[in-house]
């Protein structure tokens, strides 16, 4: 078995699900038919949640908690993934007070782990969704947690340098507009910034390196998907391939000393990997992808997923679970081939959700089909 995949999914109090349980039979397409509102992306956002991080929405504890229940709500998932059957479970308890936070729990095979990390252990998990389709037109910021979640799927680890960064950024911002002149916390702060910085730096322009190598062995596959390039726009980045990382750090830190009365006056931090970019280019044309038309942006997007998935079998030898909301329906009938004979190549266990069946027809008879109507799943 080179995919993992899933056998049982269950919800509880979960979205629009009181209860819900989908049972698969094999790892390949998994097909989720129904009217909009029904619940087809509440679905595959459960299966996000399988993988660190916040899943394909990045909503909160609370409001994935069904509107009739208790506020707490529950996922399980039997799986056939990494290192064999496994049964992956996370949620939250109901609120013990007014007051109090929900706190999400992960279990493994019913024992707690420390968070949804220890997920990655048995199974990775990628996703296309109709939010992500600005992408090249939108902020810098959407890009970096686009490139982000593509690092955090090859190494589990890198959502928490990038919390730490945020974490160490703020404590900067709040001494340079409380205590300006303690050069003594600044110095301390601006040392643990610049390291886990670099240390961010580093697993983002790796991960780059990666897939841009992966974009480049696939270009003779799925002809239909353009060919992108992907370049990370920092001078971090930029200094990583030719410099160590203490070099790095030591030039980081001295620019955050030389800087602090400018952020300061600017009330946050000026430079450093918190606003690099990641750069893609059409490469059949020559052009940056924010200036491809619409069908040609979405196209790059569904290529550099397919690479990425690629990227992540070709790592750990497994392919990963594939989360496409709502693609299907805005491709033209040879792209939607090209799309199905790329994901039976990949092998992956896909989750793919439409409103209209007849989109799926392709691939319809290799798919398990399920209809979901107002929070009920069934198999069609």
């Amino acid at each position: 078995m080179t995919a993992a995949f899933i056998r049982r999914l269950t919800l509880g109090n979960f979205r629009n699900y009181h209860a819900a349980q989908v049972r698969l039979d094999r790892a390949g397409p998994v097909v989720l038919t129904g009217a909009n509102g029904a619940g087809k992306t509440n679905l595959v956002e459960a299966v996000s949640l399988l993988a660190p991080g916040r899943g394909l929405r990045r909503a909160t504890m609370e409001e994935l908690a069904f509107s009739e229940g208790d506020g707490a709500w529950a996922i399980s998932a039997e799986i056939e993934g990494m290192l064999g059957l496994a049964t992956l479970g996370t949620g939250i308890d109901p609120p013990a007070g007014e007051e109090s936070a929900p706190t999400r729990k992960c279990r493994i095979d019913r024992e707690n782990v420390g968070s949804a990390t220890a997920f990655a252990d048995h199974l990775r998990v990628v996703w296309l969704t109709p939010a992500m389709d600005p992408l090249f037109n939108g902020p810098a910021s959407e890009r970096r947690r686009f490139l982000d979640r593509l690092v955090l799927a090859v190494d589990a680890q890198h959502s928490s340098r990038v919390a730490a960064l945020e974490r160490s950024l703020r404590s900067r911002n709040r001494l340079l507009e409380d205590s300006p002149g303690d050069s003594h916390w600044l110095d301390a702060i601006e040392h643990e910034t610049a390291e886990v910085a670099v240390a961010v730096s580093a697993a983002r322009a790796e991960t780059a390196r990666r897939l841009s190598a992966a974009l480049e062995a696939s270009r003779d596959t799925a002809r239909e998907f353009p060919q992108a390039h992907i370049a990370l726009q920092g001078w971090m980045e930029q200094l990583l391939p030719d410099h160590s990382a203490i070099e790095i750090e030591d030039r980081y830190r001295a620019l955050l000393k030389d800087s602090r009365a400018r952020d300061a006056a600017a009330g946050r931090t000026l430079d450093g990997p918190h606003l690099s970019d990641l750069v893609v280019t059409h490469a059949g044309k020559n052009i940056p992808a924010a200036d491809a038309s619409t069908g040609e942006q979405k196209a790059l997007l569904i290529r550099l997923v397919l690479a990425h998935a690629g990227l992540i079998k070709q790592m750990t030898g497994f392919a990963p679970l594939v989360l496409l909301d709502e693609v299907v329906a805005h491709l033209d009938p040879s792209r939607r081939a090209a799309l199905y004979d790329a994901l039976s190549l990949l092998g992956a266990q896909v989750w793919m959700t439409g409103a209209d069946p007849v989109a799926f027809g392709d691939i319809v008879g290799r798919a398990q089909v399920f209809l979901v109507r107002g929070g009920v799943v069934e198999q069609a």
